[in-house]
């Protein structure tokens, strides 16, 4: 069963390949969605998969950016299925 999840990423997220990484390993967990950047400066993600897959690239996006990532906002719901590949929002 797909899932939808939305997550807000706060730290130091911006300016260091956040989006362009996030839609990568999206492409690598057959993820569909969008990444964007906030005029907050959090980044905010939207992705649509099996629950597994996201799992998977929520766990990619925290290993690849431990770092910089100080909060994971994260909200679940059922999937909507407006989403047929992941992009960058601007």
């Amino acid at each position: 069963m797909k899932k939808q999840v939305h997550v807000y990423y706060s730290g130091r997220v911006q300016g260091v390949g956040f989006r362009y990484s996030a839609e990568r390993l999206a492409g690598d967990a057959g993820v569909t969605g969008w990444v964007k950047n906030m005029d907050d400066g959090r980044v905010e993600v939207i992705a649509e998969a099996e629950e597994k897959s996201l799992n998977k690239f929520l766990d990619s996006i925290a290993k690849s950016f431990s770092r910089y990532i100080t909060d994971t906002d994260i909200t679940w719901g059922p999937a909507t299925g407006a989403y047929s590949e992941f992009g960058i929002g601007f």
